[in-house]
């Protein structure tokens, strides 16, 4: 999994991308983490550069992907 932290955000503290399975981990500052399925790739680098993680991840991902809590 590729994770990337370098990034200041009020809600998330890091995200992770697992290519292999497109599968997209998302890591709040609270410690709950949860998982996104079938992610495209996309998605991901769009993420990485957004400026706000905690908006994309409300706009573009929740309601959009299936997801668990890990």
């Amino acid at each position: 999994m590729e994770y990337f932290a370098n990034f200041t955000s009020a809600t998330v503290a890091k995200i992770g991308y697992e290519r292999s399975n497109a599968s997209l981990e998302v890591e709040f500052h609270n410690g709950t983490v949860y998982q996104y399925f079938d992610v495209p790739e996309q998605i991901w680098e769009a993420f990485k550069a957004s400026s706000s993680k905690g908006q994309f991840l409300n706009d573009i991902i929740k309601g959009q992907f299936r997801y668990s809590r890990v």
